[in-house]
C-alpha cells in the first residue's frame, strides 16, 4: 500500500485523541485558555457530565474577528513564538486545543475584543467552519462544545458513567481553582449541582481561604504552613498533619508555576517525606506550589501537561521532604482537630445534646482515681523510662495537691489521672488533652534509637544466657540473611540449627526486653519487606519494631510524675504527635468542645 498524506479532518480527530481524551480533558484546555485571557470569573456548565454539553464563559480580553478564525487552526496560538518553547508561562501553549475539540463535536465560540464595535461567533462541525460572524456579547468569551466525541463513536465507549466524568470534571475546576484562588469560579450540571469559589485576596490568607473552599475546613485546620526556597526554587503552600492522612491520593493538590500537575518525582517526595510518621496505606493531603525558572522545567512532556520534566530533580525532591519533615517537627505534638470533633460528636450521640444511651452508672465504672499529683515531675522517667515495666506503680487514689501553673501553659498541659491504665488526662489553659501512653512511648523511644545510632550506635548488652527461638525454616534464613542489618541496632543473632535463631545481644536501651518476642515480630515484618524497598525504609522498620516492644505498655500504671515527663518529652521530641504506626498519640478537646458536650454552647 502507497504512502499517502491523511485529510486534515483525519489529522484533527487522531490529534484529539491525545489531547481530548475525555470530558475533563476538554474543560481543562478550555478553563485554561479563560485563564491565560486574564479572567477575572470562569463559569463552566455540564451535561451528562460534559458528554452532552460543555460551557465555559469567562470575562477576560477576549479575540478579535482575525484571531477568532485563526484560533481553530491547528498548532496556532498567541501563547508561543519560535524561540521561546524553553521560557512557558503560560497554561496552554501548543494550540491544538480548540482545532481538536472541534475535530470530534458541535463547537461554537463567541467572543469580544474590547477594541471590537461587537461580539463574533464561530461554529465547527467536526471540522467544519462556519463564521466569522456577527454576535452578541458584552464582554470576554463563551465556548459551548455539543455532543462530544459524537464524530469518533469509538471513543464514546471508552467513556465512563456520567457520575464518573462529572466528578473527573469536578476534580479538574477544583485544582485549577485551588491554583488560582483571585479568580472566582463557578461549576454547574444539569442536575441543578453548583459549585462556587468567591474572590480572594491576594496572598497566604487568601489561598488558605481558598483551600478551605476547596479542601475543606477540615483540612485549612489540620495544615502546616510552608514557605521554603532553595536554589531558586520556591516551595510554599499547606501540608496536612502526619495524623490527617486519606485513604486516596486525591487531596493531594500539587502545582508548578501555576499548572497543576500529576508528577511521579513530587508524590513519591510526599511520599518519603511521610514514610516516617504514617500508615504505607494511607496518604497525606498537601497543596503544594512550586515556583521557579521556566527554563529549570519542561512542561512539554505529555500532551495532558500534567507531568513535567525538572533540570535538577534531586533539589526539588530534597527541597520537598526537607520542608515537609521540618514542619512536623516545628508543629505542636497534638493530633488533628478532626478527631476531637468526632470524638465531641460521639459523645453528643444523634440528639446534638448528651446522647440517646442509658444514663451513666458511676457505679460500674472501671475508672479509678490517681495519686500524688503534688510530687514535681522527676527526670529519672526520660532518662531510664524503659525499666517502667518491670515493677508495680505506686497506688493511685485521687488527690487534691495544686499543680504547676507553668505546666498548663505548655502544649500537652500537667496530668490530672490515668484511665485505664493506658490513657493519660491531661489539663491545659484552653481545656484537656488525652494521651495513650503506649503509642506515644512507643514514638519517643522510635526516635532515641534513631539518634543513638546515627551518633554513636546503638549499645549492645550481652545476655548471660543466650535465647534460643524457634521459627520456621524460612523466616530462621530469612533472619540469619538479615543479621548484619540488625547488628548496628544491637540486635546479635546467629542461626542455631535449620529452625532456630540464637540470640546473643539485644539493644541495651530496651532493657529487660522479651527477646522471643522481639525476634517473632521482627521476623514477621522481614518477610514482608519489598525487595525494591530503599534500605532506609528498611532499618527505620527494624527500628519501629524495636521501639514497640521497649516502650510502656498500656495497663501500666505511672505515677503523676512519670506522666508528667512522659508529656514533656513528647513536646520535645519532633513527629510525637503519631506513634511509628501512623496512629495519633493525643486527642485535645478544647473547653468549647466539654462544654457542648454538656449543653453549655
Amino acid at each position: 500500500m502507497p504512502v499517502r498524506q491523511l485529510p486534515e479532518g483525519i489529522v484533527n480527530r487522531i490529534a484529539a485523541g491525545e489531547v481530548v481524551e475525555r470530558p475533563a480533558a476538554a474543560v481543562k484546555e478550555l478553563v485554561e485558555n479563560a485563564l491565560d485571557a486574564g479572567a477575572g470569573r470562569i463559569d463552566v456548565l455540564i451535561g451528562a457530565g460534559g458528554r452532552r454539553l460543555i460551557r465555559v464563559a469567562d470575562d477576560g480580553q477576549g479575540m478579535t474577528r482575525d484571531d477568532l478564525a485563526l484560533c481553530i487552526e491547528r498548532h496556532a496560538t498567541s501563547k508561543l513564538s519560535s524561540d521561546d518553547l524553553l521560557d512557558i508561562r503560560t497554561l496552554g501553549f501548543r494550540g491544538e486545543a480548540l482545532p481538536s475539540i472541534g475535530a470530534v463535536s458541535h463547537l461554537r465560540i463567541v467572543t469580544r475584543h474590547a477594541s471590537e464595535p461587537h461580539a463574533w461567533a464561530l461554529s465547527v462541525d467536526a471540522g467544519d467552519k462556519a463564521g466569522p460572524m456577527p454576535a452578541a456579547l458584552a464582554k470576554g468569551t463563551r465556548v459551548e462544545v455539543e455532543d462530544l466525541f459524537y464524530a469518533t463513536p469509538a471513543r464514546l465507549k471508552f467513556l465512563k458513567t456520567d457520575r464518573s466524568e462529572s466528578a473527573a470534571v469536578v476534580d479538574v475546576v477544583k485544582r485549577l481553582a485551588l491554583a488560582h484562588p483571585t479568580v472566582a469560579f463557578s461549576l454547574a450540571d444539569d442536575e441543578g449541582g453548583v459549585r462556587t469559589y468567591a474572590v480572594q485576596a491576594f496572598g497566604e490568607a487568601g489561598l488558605l481561604a481558598r483551600i478551605g473552599e476547596v479542601m475543606g475546613r477540615d483540612f485549612a485546620d489540620n495544615a502546616m504552613p510552608l514557605d521554603v526556597a532553595r536554589g531558586g526554587i520556591r516551595l510554599f503552600g499547606f501540608a496536612g498533619l502526619a495524623t490527617f492522612h486519606k485513604a486516596t491520593a486525591g487531596s493531594q493538590f500539587l502545582f508548578v508555576n501555576g499548572r497543576p500537575i500529576r508528577d511521579r518525582l513530587v508524590m513519591g517526595a510526599l511520599r518519603g517525606a511521610y514514610a516516617d510518621v504514617m500508615p504505607r496505606d494511607r496518604h497525606p493531603a498537601v497543596a503544594l506550589f512550586l515556583e521557579l525558572d521556566p527554563h529549570e522545567v519542561d512542561v512539554n512532556v505529555h500532551p495532558a501537561k500534567t507531568e513535567v520534566r525538572f533540570r535538577d530533580s534531586q533539589l526539588v525532591r530534597g527541597l520537598i521532604v526537607a520542608a515537609i519533615r521540618d514542619a512536623i517537627a516545628r508543629a505542636d505534638p497534638t493530633t488533628a482537630s478532626t478527631l476531637a470533633a468526632a470524638t465531641v460528636t460521639a459523645f453528643r450521640g444523634p440528639s446534638g445534646r448528651g446522647g440517646s444511651g442509658p444514663a451513666w452508672d458511676w457505679r460500674s465504672s472501671p475508672m479509678r482515681p490517681v495519686s500524688g499529683f503534688g510530687e514535681a515531675a522527676q527526670a529519672a522517667f526520660a532518662q531510664s523510662p524503659f525499666d517502667l515495666g518491670a515493677a508495680p506503680s505506686a497506688d493511685a487514689r485521687a488527690s487534691t495537691a495544686p499543680i504547676d501553673p507553668d505546666d498548663l501553659d505548655r502544649p500537652l498541659g500537667a496530668a490530672r489521672a490515668q484511665v485505664h491504665g493506658t490513657y493519660i488526662v491531661a489539663q491545659t489553659r484552653q481545656g484537656m488533652v488525652i494521651v495513650d501512653q503506649h503509642a506515644a512511648h512507643e514514638r519517643l523511644v522510635y526516635e532515641r534509637l534513631k539518634r543513638q545510632m546515627a551518633e554513636t550506635g546503638i549499645a549492645r548488652q550481652t545476655l548471660l544466657i543466650p535465647v534460643v527461638v524457634e521459627l520456621d525454616p524460612a523466616d530462621a534464613a530469612r533472619l540469619c540473611a538479615r543479621a548484619g542489618d540488625l547488628e548496628p541496632f544491637g540486635l546479635v543473632i546467629e542461626s542455631f540449627g535449620p529452625g532456630a535463631v540464637m540470640v546473643r545481644e539485644t539493644p541495651a536501651m530496651l532493657g529487660d526486653v522479651d527477646a522471643e518476642a522481639l525476634v517473632r515480630d521482627l521476623a514477621e515484618h522481614l518477610a514482608e519487606w519489598d525487595s525494591t524497598d530503599p534500605l532506609e525504609r528498611r532499618l527505620l522498620s527494624v527500628a519501629a519494631t524495636m521501639a514497640c516492644h521497649g516502650s510502656v505498655r498500656a495497663g501500666r500504671l505511672l505515677k503523676p510524675a512519670e506522666m508528667n515527663a512522659l508529656l514533656r518529652e513528647m513536646e520535645a521530641t519532633p513527629g510525637s504527635a503519631q506513634c511509628n504506626h501512623g496512629r495519633p498519640t493525643s486527642v485535645s478537646l478544647s473547653l468549647t468542645d466539654i462544654e457542648r458536650l454538656f449543653g453549655r454552647r
